[in-house]
């Protein structure tokens, strides 16, 4: 049986709940296109879709609901699930300087190709012919997954294609945002070969997708001429490393990570993304992010230093690739208590505390609304100040009744 257009597809693009990762598109059998839309990636439908991956799209579309945690006594509302958590870095210097924070993602996915866990990696890097944007590719060796390290703050769609990659055979590691990796956990409540193909899920602590135009003000900002770019960096080498721009006339120039994202970036991040109940890949393996230095206010400092990265172990597959790669020698590895992770990463906890009221401002203003079982956010509700929740319900009900979202 075959469906006109996709209710689901038309319910998370009307409520701007689209991530962007693609699945809908890989599932569709060609009925439905990624396409540039104002700057992010979205779905569009350009033939009959079949029931059955209506079906898919309903149940694992990350703008409809995004997958429960494991359950775990010891998980945090923040911080999700849990058996190992520990700071550190990739032992290789040059993963380490390249990488966003200490490369501890690389580095896992480095060892993971190696030891023969997997024959590839597939993730995101800088699109040769849109310096600024993504594309997805699949890695066979160190040096091309070396090649893609660093932070993208642009759309991707890493999902486009899953089916061509499962159809391959083999095994292959997933790096991705945790909206990403969400959906494949669903997808593979219904298709097996997600397992059977995908031994190990990397995910990156996600503070949000901006769109386009927040890397063209980067660039403008920099006195460059961003039709003429040739090349183009978020930030790394280094940590956290400057944002740097090259034009096809040899012009180069840089800025500071906390000019680039909090000036320009994180001001044109997606609606869907201020209302994430796990931008920290619960849902994955192994999770990392940049395990910031306090300063003396007790605010993460972007002094640059050695790059240092936050390693969650979600899973006991994920704790036992942490521990392989630490007898390998590619990673050093110290414990760290869940508590230190509220000081490195404040804006998320914070983030996480407000998504139920922005929730329910959508639901007031009669939205399609994301389902979040399983992810905490009543609890970490419950450690927000009544007046934050009601000024973000506020701000959240007059963005959606203006369209300003």
């Amino acid at each position: 049986m075959i469906v006109g257009r996709s209710p689901t597809v038309d319910r998370v693009l009307d409520g701007q709940l689209c991530t962007g990762c693609g699945l809908c598109a890989s599932v569709s059998n060609g009925a439905i296109t990624m396409d540039d839309a104002d700057g992010y990636h979205r779905p569009v439908q350009i033939a009959v879709l079949t029931d059955a991956a209506e079906a898919i799209i309903a149940n694992a579309c990350p703008g409809v609901v995004v997958e429960p945690w494991q359950e775990s006594a010891t998980a945090s509302p923040y911080w999700g699930p849990a058996n190992f958590i520990g700071v550190g870095h990739a032992q290789d210097t040059e993963i380490r300087f390249r990488g966003s924070s200490g490369g501890v993602i690389t580095a896992v996915a480095s060892f993971a190709l190696r030891s023969g866990l997997v024959d590839r990696v597939l993730h995101v890097q800088a699109d040769p012919a849109n310096p600024t944007g993504n594309t997805t590719v699949c890695s066979r060796s160190d040096a091309d997954i070396i090649n893609g390290a660093g932070s993208r703050y642009a759309a991707s769609s890493p999902l486009a294609d899953i089916e061509s990659w499962l159809a391959e055979g083999g095994s292959f590691a997933f790096i991705g945002k945790p909206c990403d990796v969400s959906a494949l956990r669903r997808l593979a409540r219904m298709d097996p070969r997600i397992d059977r193909h995908i031994p190990l899920m990397l995910a990156f602590f996600c503070a949000g997708v901006p769109n386009r135009r927040g890397a063209e003000n980067v660039v403008k900002a920099m006195g460059l001429d961003f039709d003429r770019l040739a090349s183009f960096r978020y930030r790394g080498h280094g940590w956290p490393g400057n944002a740097a721009a090259a034009t096809q006339d040899g012009r180069v120039a840089e800025m500071s990570y906390g000019e680039s994202w909090g000036r320009y970036l994180a001001k044109e991040v997606q609606f869907r993304c201020k209302i994430c109940p796990d931008a920290v890949g619960g849902s994955a393996d192994i999770s990392c992010a940049d395990a910031w230095y306090g300063d003396n206010r007790g605010y993460p400092a972007f002094d640059e230093k050695d790059g240092r990265s936050l390693i969650m172990s979600r899973t006991e597959r994920g704790r036992r690739i942490l521990d392989l790669a630490l007898a390998d020698g590619a990673l050093a590895i110290e414990p760290l208590l869940v508590g230190e992770i509220d000081k490195m990463q404040p804006s998320q906890a914070l983030r996480k505390q407000l998504v139920s009221s922005r929730l329910a401002a959508m639901r007031v203003a009669f939205k399609p609304n994301l389902k979040v079982q399983g992810t905490m956010t009543e609890v970490a509700a419950a450690q927000a100040q009544p007046v934050v929740k009601i000024r973000n319900f506020l701000g959240t009900l007059r963005r959606i009744l203006t369209s300003r979202r």
